[in-house]
């Protein structure tokens, strides 16, 4: 395999890409997303043959899973996209200096950019849109788990781009294996960025390895606070939702703090999640309250384990804390900085809560599920940065791009 000859066609399409006009960048994706539609059988048959090899009991599973209303949605954000303005030749600052010099500072596309990801066969539609809509190629390297997937979209996507006369190398799918990785991380002078979407492990080792810019999109371990002030029919909603809506996603729930005072009511604060088979893991002080009450095979006595633990399954851990302040620093100790929450009545404790989690996205009374860039307004999304450069929480087409400095003259020499 000639990666070298890869990244370089990569290179000089984005080059393509950057003097394309925004009307016909907006026409092709919109005739993609038509494409993934009527293409919906075709794409199904192959996502089962990926889906038969991993077991249904795996967290990766349900990401790795299209169906035809998955698919519906998914073009339904490229079109939405598409309908975006455009993130790039905006005007961010303009000033003439006192020797005349007239200075701009406008957004501009990265050029080049990494995608490192596991079995989520969708981040190959939603990082090409986002990508195209934003000036920028894309290298895409995904997981063995979604191989027919990734490739059968890839086809997809080219197709549509040759019956416009773009050139197909302004995405490029590479194999798997670790070698292509490797590779990929050390792309410098043709790959300008890498993000990595998947474990933890993923994202530390592309961390590590990558001698190009990355920007982490982190493991959600996520946390939600019932307050002493918290309301229980809010709580109770909240809780369920944000742990059982979809449990294989970074931002769902994965540990609920209670403050002791509420105790006596945490039964009923969870007791939603028994439909679901929820596996509690409990700590002393709320095993106590739910023994004999929550179902005894699905409630274990937590572990220094239970705390700081993604489980991308249908578990949660239980800690009780005394005061708010508690329940801080155990954010603070076991969080990921993605998606915290309280539900709370309380106006100065929800302040404090806002005012002193670092995490990407602290919501007061709504779920996590939330922290999604659908839902805040981006069409898709390229993953969730916890990280503090450049940019934090959903990342849409605003945070793909980059800026520079245009500077006009009429003669001036600096002395």
């Amino acid at each position: 395999m000639n990666y070298r000859e890869l990244f370089e066609n990569a290179l000089s399409a984005s080059r393509e890409l950057n003097m394309m006009s925004g009307e016909k960048i907006n026409a092709v994706l919109n005739k993609i997303a038509d494409a993934a539609v009527k293409s919906t059988d075709f794409i199904l048959r192959e996502n089962q043959k990926d889906l038969a090899r991993m077991e249904n009991s795996d967290p990766k599973y349900d990401r790795l899973k299209l169906t035809g209303e998955r698919l519906s949605c998914i073009a339904g954000d490229i079109r939405y996209v598409s309908s975006l303005p455009s993130p790039v030749g905006r005007v961010i600052s303009d000033s003439s200096r006192p020797n005349g010099l007239k200075i701009t500072k406008v957004t501009v596309p990265f050029g080049v950019i990494g995608i490192v990801f596991e079995a989520r066969p969708n981040v190959t539609f939603d990082v090409f849109s986002l990508c195209m809509k934003s000036g920028s190629a894309c290298i895409l390297k995904g997981g063995s788990d979604a191989t027919n997937s990734n490739q059968t979209i890839v086809s997809i996507i080219h197709k549509v781009l040759e019956d416009n006369n773009i050139n197909p190398h302004i995405l490029t799918l590479l194999p798997t294996g670790r070698e292509a990785t490797t590779e990929l991380l050390n792309a410098r002078g043709y790959v300008d960025l890498v993000i990595p979407r998947g474990s933890q492990g993923l994202i530390d080792y592309v961390r590590k390895n990558a001698t190009i810019p990355v920007i982490e999109t982190g493991a959600g371990i996520c946390h939600t606070y019932f307050d002493e002030f918290g309301d229980l029919s809010k709580g109770s909603q909240i809780v369920n939702n944000a742990k059982t809506r979809r449990v294989s996603v970074c931002n769902a729930l994965d540990c609920l703090i209670i403050h002791e005072a509420r105790l006596p009511d945490l039964y009923s604060i969870i007791k939603l999640l028994i439909k679901s088979n929820v596996e509690i893991y409990a700590d002393k002080p709320s095993y106590g309250v739910l023994d004999g009450k929550y179902p005894d095979h699905l409630l274990q006595a937590a572990d220094d384990e239970s705390f700081g633990t993604e489980f991308l399954s249908y578990r949660m851990a239980i800690k009780t804390v005394s005061s708010l302040d508690g329940a801080l620093a155990h954010i603070a100790m076991y969080g990921s900085k993605h998606s915290e929450a309280i539900i709370s009545e309380n106006k100065i404790n929800n302040e404090l809560f806002l005012k002193s989690v670092d995490a990407a996205a602290v919501y007061v009374n709504a779920s996590t599920a939330f922290t999604d860039g659908a839902q805040f307004g981006m069409g898709a999304e390229i993953g969730i940065s916890t990280q503090k450069l450049h940019a934090r929480g959903p990342m849409g087409l605003e945070e793909l791009t980059s800026y520079k400095w245009l500077i006009e003259g009429d003669g001036q020499i600096r002395s």
